[in-house]
């Protein structure tokens, strides 16, 4: 089984109001060195079967269509392969 990630972020030019309240709370609590904050989604999406061009393809329409607001957020997918059980934070 796979596992194919989808980030859905705000594109470039649409303001970001959560990652500015992120940004601000970072200089607040001394985190300094951050020049600015995007803040945006991760669907993680466990396929069964193989992962081929056209499942692919199927997948980047269900980002468009339900995942993501293509007027105003930009998607990326990609895959990852052999999903295993998870450890703590990294």
């Amino acid at each position: 089984m796979a596992r194919v990630v989808v980030d859905v972020m705000p594109k470039p030019e649409i303001l970001d109001p959560q990652g500015k309240a992120v940004h601000g709370a970072l200089d607040r609590l001394g985190f300094g060195g951050v020049a600015d904050v995007r803040q945006g989604k991760r669907f993680e999406l466990q396929v069964e079967g193989e992962i081929t061009e056209e499942r692919l393809a199927e997948i980047r329409n269900i980002a468009e269509t339900l995942l993501s607001n293509p007027v105003i957020e930009d998607y990326a997918v990609r895959i990852e392969e052999s999903v295993g059980v998870e450890g703590g934070a990294a």
